[in-house]
């Protein structure tokens, strides 16, 4: 898909779907120019999870000045701006709302254009800002706190949902975990880390298949398994390695993420294959994908970590690939939290 003509396309990014308060601006659809991130961490680390209202009110306060930053160390003004691009949904909804309501008034203010973009489609967008090169159809593996969507991605913004998460996903899971074991909030990165110390094979726990479709996943069974083994053990006064079951619990879900999406890749007769993500950002993760799309000549794609996690530049990608493509929203638009792909 190529620009109408030679004029640089310079698109505004607003993402506010959970507790990361983002806008960043994005030329040509390839080229971040500034990737301004607000990150609401730590006032939600002692609730042990994001808390909906807080999220909302952070996102009120921050939003006009990360804009400011984000056009600032663009060097640009709001005059150099072809279109404003904003996450609709899926997400929550206060959160989502302050996002959109900010770029309805950019875009009435500045007279641009408005386009509405899918907070996945994203995350996939998110694989072209460093591989120059990639370019649909592949199969992307989206794994996140939220979604666990394995994607074919026929072209830019048209995809086919293959496989999803039955019940809880991924980052989910990792988030329930640490908790169980004492890690705490930010799940991910913590189960990441500890796992480097722990063994792996130290503790067997389930690997989940759906029957009817071979590419869902189901991620409920083996957070049980974890509660039920570290229950079974403080009955009977067992010492419990926090490490040993990170490691193994991460293992669990690392062998069925690839098993499924390197089946995937296989059976639909691709060569390239991405991660997107905040759990694409898992070390683990990206060295079994590294070895094993090596053994099986797939062409392995994925995002530096601070496009995995929630950032307004793959939203700008995304919001590139729509404007282009004729997508315009008007003052109409509105979250929407249970937006499907």
């Amino acid at each position: 898909m190529e620009q109408q003509n030679n004029e640089d396309i310079l698109i505004l990014a607003v993402e506010t779907s959970c507790d990361e308060t983002a806008a960043s601006v994005v030329k040509n659809g390839r080229e971040v120019l500034s990737n301004v991130i607000y990150t609401q961490i730590a006032l939600h680390t002692k609730y042990g999870g994001v808390v909906p209202e807080i999220a909302s009110r952070k996102h009120i306060e921050k939003i006009n000045q990360v804009v400011e930053s984000a056009l600032e160390e663009a060097g640009v003004t709001l005059r150099d701006i072809t279109a404003i691009a904003v996450t609709y949904g899926p997400g929550l909804v206060g959160a989502l709302l302050v996002g959109v309501s900010e770029a309805k008034a950019i875009a009435f203010a500045a007279d641009i254009p408005l386009v509405g973009v899918h907070h996945i489609s994203g995350h996939i967008s998110a694989n072209y800002i460093e591989h120059r090169e990639l370019e649909p159809p592949f199969i992307c593996l989206v794994a996140s706190g939220g979604h666990s969507h394995l994607v074919v991605v026929k072209d830019y913004g048209q995809y086919e949902i293959i496989g999803r998460t039955r019940d809880d996903a991924a980052g989910e899971a990792f988030d329930k975990v640490a908790r169980a074991i004492g890690l705490g909030y930010p799940g991910g990165p913590k189960i990441d880390k500890l796992s480097k110390e722990g063994n792996p094979d130290a503790v067997l726990f389930p690997r989940a298949k759906v029957g009817e479709n071979e590419y869902d996943f189901s991620f409920s069974g083996l957070k049980s398994a974890v509660l039920n083994y570290l229950n079974s053990c403080q009955m009977k006064g067992e010492e419990i390695c926090q490490a040993d079951v990170a490691a193994s619990f991460q293992k669990a879900v690392i062998d069925v993420l690839v098993e499924h999406s390197l089946h995937a890749v296989k059976e639909f007769g691709y060569d390239k294959f991405a991660i997107a993500g905040g759990v694409a950002s898992n070390s683990s993760l990206r060295a079994a994908f590294v070895q094993e799309c090596a053994k099986r000549n797939i062409t392995f794609y994925h995002p530096s970590p601070v496009y995995c996690t929630d950032n307004a530049a793959m939203i700008g990608v995304a919001g590139y690939y729509e404007y282009i493509r004729g997508v315009r929203h008007g003052y109409d638009l509105n979250a929407v939290p249970n937006l499907k792909l």
